[in-house]
């Protein structure tokens, strides 16, 4: 490839908006152009890199049997009315009405069609296992896109779903699956990247992963232990909090005009955050009826375990009538009789004595004990884990919290979709069946944009081999010259009859120039012909993330230079 051909520019400045350093450089690069919130069009460069990323999923799949389909784009909403999700997904889901007036859907995800596709077709126990996979568009209507391709609306993912006749049969599956995450991860290139326990959301089952690329510019966030392998997602990371020493006090109501926080208390009573029992208020989405939480003082609910718990969808309350009972800023356990759900945080377990609101404007109580003055209740756990908290596998205080941004999932759905779509098969005892399913998604144009953040420099990305839009990249400077510019071509011409995929500047511009627009393309490899390297009879290469700077003979350049490019590619070999 031409470099003068390649439609797209590269720029010096960085366009508005973009806050992190892979939108930057990417549009800077010219790999992609803006066309609306949350949806890119890709030159060549991107499509190049996205397309070898789908190839190594597409390797990773087939190989463990994995059977390529294509569904549909646009679906009936009778699909997702058989299974549910069609009311019980919100206004990320594009609905619309057709000609004929029937109601349709954009994809946002497909188990609704590989049920549909397999169901009339898997009808014996003899037909499974099996799994079906596709690469295809997705459209999620979200409203907070941002970051270039880390969060868009219109997005290409591999999505995979796996059909069982037991539960042990998946869960061998899903370990098969895991580990090929694993190798696609790696072959593509990707440095930080773990796995975690995580929330299953509107995709339901009782057990799935997130694959996480390690970042700073993370929106989500992972509760790691240093000691042990122990790594889940906030949303459903345990929290085991150091033990409190206290002693048994007397119930004591103070006076506390006007202090309704946390700060407050500690600030007017002396008593540290982690001895206050302090209440947060909720609401159920569909009824508007209040929950109110008791927590150690110190910490914060986590409204995914919260709705977990609760099996249904929660809000912050905005307020609190008069009518409920609940006394806004001085809730508390002693004598509570407002018209609420009560949920006890277990990070109150074993402390002796609380200082908590009294159920009346502006009064406290100091030495609350939950089993004197309360009762018995029942503990679960809806706190966010901290730093510094308890590992619930080792033990250790090293719960360390960081960031990521997810790059692929998998899914145990259970027979969640088969069961509400009829799916059934005749098992080897003569019964009637729902499979059971697992599913595993990634999002290609993602994984493309986080491995540019995870490795990049000022000057543009540093591309894995296995991705890189081109493997080598020959700037030829002063090419009005005939003999710089022969011996330029006669190393492309070469490269290429090897099998090297080569980028080739020989443009009339400032050598400056030149190495700036190919910082920006981040190929791997760099082969640099002048005049000053003609008269030695050398080419220059150099290496993108600069661990490499030489020089190579000019007559066996291209035997070198190929050489080189299997070596890198080595590197990724699994």
């Amino acid at each position: 490839m031409l470099v003068r051909n390649l439609l797209g520019a590269r720029y010096k400045e960085t366009p508005k908006d973009c806050v992190i350093a892979s939108h930057a450089l990417m549009m800077k690069g010219g790999y992609m152009k803006y066309m609306s919130a949350g949806s890119y069009s890709l030159f060549t460069p991107a499509k190049r890199i996205t397309n070898k990323i789908e190839n190594i999923i597409r390797e990773e799949m087939d190989a463990i049997g994995g059977q390529e389909v294509m569904f549909p784009v646009v679906m009936p909403a009778s699909l997702w009315e058989e299974s549910g999700r069609y009311t019980s997904i919100g206004s990320e889901m594009a609905r619309f009405t057709d000609r004929n007036n029937a109601k349709m859907v954009l994809g946002m995800t497909h188990e609704e069609a590989a049920v549909h596709l397999a169901r009339d077709i898997a009808a014996s126990y003899t037909d499974y296992p099996f799994m079906i996979y596709q690469i295809q568009t997705k459209f999620r209507d979200e409203p907070r896109a941002r970051g270039g391709l880390i969060r868009v609306r219109e997005f290409t993912m591999k999505d995979a779903y796996s059909f069982h006749t037991s539960q042990e049969d998946l869960e061998s599956y899903y370990d098969k699956c895991f580990v090929a995450y694993e190798r696609i991860f790696k072959r593509a290139g990707a440095k930080n990247v773990v796995a975690v326990k995580s929330d299953s959301g509107m995709m339901g089952g009782s057990v799935s992963h997130e694959f996480m690329l390690l970042t700073d510019i993370g929106e989500d966030t992972l509760a790691i232990c240093s000691a042990c392998d122990y790594k889940a997602n906030l949303e459903v990371a345990d929290c085991i909090t150091h033990e409190i020493e206290s002693t048994v006090e007397n119930l004591e109501e103070v006076a506390t005009p006007n202090v309704k926080t946390i700060e407050g208390l500690k600030r007017v009573l002396g008593v540290d955050p982690t001895r206050m029992c302090k209440a947060v208020v909720y609401q159920e989405n569909n009824t508007d009826d209040y929950v109110v939480v008791f927590i150690r003082g110190d910490l914060e609910v986590n409204e995914t375990k919260l709705r977990n718990y609760l099996k249904t969808e929660v809000h912050p309350a905005s307020g609190v009538t008069e009518e409920s009972g609940i006394v806004a800023g001085f809730i508390g356990p002693v004598g509570f009789n407002g018209k609420a759900k009560v949920v006890y945080d277990r990070s109150l377990v074993g402390i002796e004595s609380f200082v908590c609101g009294a159920n009346k404007k502006d009064a406290h109580f100091k030495g609350m004990n939950i089993a004197r003055d309360v009762g018995k209740v029942d503990y679960v756990d809806v706190a966010k884990a901290y730093n510094g908290g308890v590992c619930p596998i080792c033990g250790k205080p090293t719960i360390t919290l960081k960031r990521g941004v997810e790059i692929g999932n998998i899914f145990q759905l259970g027979t969640k979709y088969s069961k509400s779509m009829d799916m059934t098969y005749v098992d080897s005892d003569g019964q009637r069946k729902n499979p059971i399913m697992g599913c595993y998604g990634i999002g290609v144009g993602r994984l493309c944009a986080t491995i540019c953040e995870e490795q990049h420099d000022d000057y543009g990305p540093i591309w894995p081999m296995p991705i890189a839009p081109w493997q080598v990249e020959i700037c030829c400077l002063q090419a009005e010259d005939e003999t710089v510019k022969g011996v330029a071509e006669n190393l492309y011409n070469g490269l290429l009859k090897s099998g090297v995929e080569v980028l080739f500047d020989d443009r009339d511009i400032r050598a400056g120039a030149m190495f700036a627009d190919a910082d920006l393309l981040g190929v791997p490899v760099r082969a640099v012909v002048s005049k000053k390297t003609c008269e030695r009879g050398i080419v220059e290469v150099s290496f993108r993330d600069k661990t490499f700077k030489g020089e190579v003979n000019m007559a066996t350049a291209t035997e070198d230079i190929v050489k080189i490019v299997n070596d890198l590619k080595a590197k990724y070999e699994i």
